[in-house]
């Protein structure tokens, strides 16, 4: 996926594959990725702010959290989780496993 140089902590980097958009982060040394979808109306989410202390996402259209790590829904809109992916560093590249 990346360098580990080019993630640094305090960041996000989206990633396309295929027909799905997924946000990658490093929140304190810890790699995290979801998708880049708010469960309340499928707008982009990892496009908005975030905050890496708390780890949680901050949906751009209604300002809804969603949890970096686990998915979860933290504040309404949003009532349904969005979808995770493991992330692993290997050889000092992270990657992201979509399947």
């Amino acid at each position: 996926m990346c360098p580990v140089e080019d993630l640094p902590p305090g960041t996000v980097k989206l990633v396309h594959a295929g027909q799905i958009t997924v946000g990658v982060y490093n929140l304190g040394g810890k790699y995290c990725a979801i998708e880049d979808r708010c469960s309340h109306d499928d707008g982009p989410l990892c496009e908005g702010e975030f905050d890496a202390e708390e780890g949680y996402a901050i949906c751009p259209r209604h300002g809804a959290h969603i949890d970096i790590c686990s998915g979860r829904p933290l504040t309404l809109p949003a009532v349904l989780p969005v979808e995770t992916f493991p992330v692993r560093v290997d050889e000092g590249l992270v990657k992201v496993d979509l399947s």
